[in-house]
């Protein structure tokens, strides 16, 4: 967690608020007077001038603990629906920031001391306001490396990030960093590079970067070099941390680039347009809403600006370099079932999203179990087939998912060339679903370490689950309906919402689901011969 200031609202009597205000890293209580059941956003302003002794006619910008300008119109609903804190600062500060003029750090980005900043000793909370946008980063760099633009930029890079704080801890408490700390930081400060410069960002960018790292961190430096930085960044042979970073993401991004052309064509990867007329948020409208949403309560309002920022998030979801932070920027995936349900339909329409849930229970769980009863028997075939009918209080699975399990088995994994080992039925079930009884550690859950989404079941036993979770890189998103067949809906849906590959085990499997139930890219997708088999099969079988 972020060392950040975090205050609670005291309310008044009139229905007035007192709420916590920073400026140039003096914080004070400034009361926001209510007006006909609306928070008076210009009479704040005003109290705010009063509080800090400030002439009358100056402008003030307030932004809120995320870093996000605040504007009148969405002042009282950030107010009624979240606590946040607020931090103010002059716009002729925010202008001197943008051009980067002043040799002094500006007080739109260090409104109080950082604990790793030049002379600090104290490990003292902090207040940030992260520079967000790639334009005021590439206004930032231009002309010389500014040491106090740099340290800035550096900073407000590990503030945006979930473990950036970890690194600032290191240093404050040892001045210095070990191995893992440092690879840790350079990933940080290489995504926030490429997300806001690109895959190739200039030299003077990586400049910049570099002697950020030295100047936030003095004790990193490297006295006996010309610059103190080459370590991290070296313009003459292009070597240092930093550049075999943005050489490892950028041969990354090229082979993802590579697949998703080929192979990942017509799948969960592919880029489609959106399938709705909902209004769609940009810019700082759009970092309102994800602000706002980050802190509110009302779950019909998380809702509502997640289908505005539908678009933003497709845009981080599709891009190499930022695709994996999807859930750091969104968290209340996390802790809001039905969101994912919510964007698949956003990209197909009501009609494909609801066809898994309509077609299955009554057309393809009767037609694939009587199939799978001409299969060659096992005993675990047997023990599906006997759990699929619910007849048995001892069955290995919910009857519903006994059924989804037997489709695997008429669609098992199949090598992938001479070096590659086929892998059984069995082995690949868990790849899809995992059981954990009630009171077990959902810590071994997250530590799989697989990218692929799988459907986590927790209950006393397998054929008596209780609810049921998707896990994605290492978090839990919870489902929506605790059933079998609707907790499969959305772990199908999980791959189109956050465009990850279907496990390569499973990839006939999730194919015949993709065109056979829920009709996605019917034609142009690439299915095998064994896909084709079984759905001709089940299409013209009579039960």
């Amino acid at each position: 967690m972020l060392d950040l200031i975090i205050y609670s609202f005291l309310l008044l009597e009139g229905g007035d608020m007192l709420v916590p205000v920073e400026f140039k890293g003096v914080s004070k209580w400034v009361r926001v007077p209510k007006t006909d059941d609306a928070y008076n956003y210009s009479e704040f302003l005003q109290g705010v001038l009063v509080k800090f002794s400030l002439p009358g006619s100056t402008n003030l910008v307030l932004m809120d603990s995320a870093g996000v300008e605040v504007d009148s119109d969405i002042f009282d609903e950030l107010l009624k629906s979240s606590q946040v804190s607020f931090s103010v600062f002059t716009e002729e500060c925010s202008d001197n920031n943008v051009a980067g003029s002043s040799s002094e750090a500006p007080s739109s980005l260090e409104l109080s001391p950082s604990p790793a900043s030049e002379g600090s000793s104290s490990g003292s909370d902090t207040t940030i306001i992260l520079e967000s946008t790639k334009a005021r980063k590439r206004q930032l760099i231009e002309g010389p490396p500014d040491s106090n633009t740099a340290r800035n930029i550096v900073r407000a890079a590990l503030y945006s990030k979930p473990d950036g704080d970890q690194v600032f801890k290191e240093y404050e408490k040892t001045n210095c960093l070990s191995d893992t700390t440092r690879r840790k930081m350079v990933n940080i400060i290489v995504a926030d590079m490429v997300e806001s410069h690109g895959r190739i960002p200039p030299v003077s960018v990586r400049i910049m970067y570099a002697l950020g790292i030295t100047t936030l961190f003095p004790n990193l430096k490297d006295p006996d070099s010309k610059n103190g930085y080459e370590h991290f960044y070296d313009h003459q042979s292009g070597s240092g941390y930093l550049a075999w970073r943005l050489k490892t993401v950028q041969r990354n991004s090229t082979e993802e680039m590579k697949k998703s052309k080929s192979a990942f064509q017509d799948s969960p990867k592919t880029l489609r347009n959106l399938c709705s007329n909902a209004r769609q948020l940009s810019g700082d409208e759009c970092k309102e809403a994800m602000s706002l949403m980050r802190h509110s309560t009302d779950m019909k309002l998380v809702k509502e600006k997640m289908k505005v920022t539908f678009e933003h998030r497709q845009k981080v979801i599709q891009d190499p370099a930022t695709a994996s932070s999807v859930l750091d920027l969104f968290p209340r995936f996390l802790d809001t079932p039905g969101l994912i349900d919510q964007d698949f339909t956003m990209l197909f329409g009501e009609e494909v999203s609801g066809k898994f849930l309509v077609k299955w229970p009554t057309f393809f769980k009767p037609r694939i179990i009587k199939d799978c009863k001409n299969l060659s028997q096992s005993t675990e075939l047997d023990e599906l087939l006997v759990s699929s009918h619910g007849d048995s209080d001892e069955g290995v699975w919910d009857c519903e998912l006994a059924a989804i399990l037997l489709l695997l088995h008429l669609l098992p994994p199949t090598s992938k060339g001479r070096k590659s080992s086929k892998i059984s039925t069995s082995d690949a079930a868990h790849h899809l679903l995992k059981f954990m009884k009630v009171g077990g550690s959902m810590e071994t859950f997250l530590k799989a370490g697989t990218t692929q989404p799988f459907l986590l079941c927790v209950g006393e036993r397998k054929n008596i689950i209780q609810s049921f979770y998707i896990v994605l890189d290492q978090k839990v998103i919870p489902c929506v309906t605790q059933t079998g067949v609707a907790a499969f809906d959305e772990l199908f849906k999980a791959h189109f919402v956050f465009a990850v590959s279907y496990d390569e085990a499973l990839h006939n499997f999730y194919t015949f689901i993709q065109t056979t139930v829920y009709g996605i890219d019917v034609g142009s997708v690439k299915e095998s011969p064994r896909v084709r088999e079984i759905r001709a099969r089940i299409l013209h079988s009579t039960v």
